[in-house]
């Protein structure tokens, strides 16, 4: 190969190089979104993979849609998460959505309704209860919930699905419709 020929070889592998670098680079880079974050399982069967991608193995199945998760790593269209006993792996996208839920840590507890311990109770919720997460306006360490049908308020530390400072109104897409039936986690 002459010179001309190696020159010209190089030049369009840099130029085709550089026309689809920054399409990869963007896809391996995620939503850009702050992390860490919290999302809901959108399907009722969810692999949790030891990866970012389909050739890792599947290391555990949740069988619990609207369980809350925790984002805590992006790689392209992969999201690393956590559930709220630890368990950490790698989902598609595809398997989280935007609506905020939360889940009943600890002992049975109490929906009041104000965000105040002296005020009377709307409901009574078992540990494992998922529910609607609708706002934690302030860091009373109160939060709007709703389960089993039943609004009112909850306090940060008697459920899992909101970081620690966060202030939060939601207004955006539609929450989940959640089925009080579904059957928790499983390992597989």
């Amino acid at each position: 190969m002459s010179r001309l020929h190696f020159s010209v070889f190089l030049l369009v592998l840099v130029f085709v190089f550089a026309l689809f670098a920054p399409a990869l680079w963007a896809a391996e880079k995620g939503t850009g979104l702050p992390l860490p974050r919290f999302v809901s399982l959108r399907a009722g069967e969810v692999n949790l993979r030891t990866g970012p991608g389909v050739q890792y193995p599947v290391d555990w199945v949740f069988h619990r849609q609207h369980l809350p998760v925790e984002i805590i790593a992006e790689y392209g269209t992969w999201r690393k998460v956590r559930d709220w006993q630890g368990t950490q792996g790698w989902v598609h996208q595809s398997m989280v959505g935007a609506g905020r839920t939360f889940i009943v840590t600890g002992d049975t507890r109490t929906i009041r309704r104000k965000g105040d311990p002296k005020s009377g109770p709307v409901a009574r919720v078992e540990a494992g209860v998922i529910g609607k997460l609708l706002s934690c306006p302030d860091l009373n360490g109160w939060c709007r919930v709703e389960a089993a049908g039943h609004q009112g308020w909850l306090r940060r530390v008697e459920f899992w699905g909101v970081l620690r400072n966060e202030v939060m109104q939601l207004t955006g897409p539609p929450r989940p419709r959640l089925d009080p039936s579904a059957p928790g986690p499983t390992p597989q």
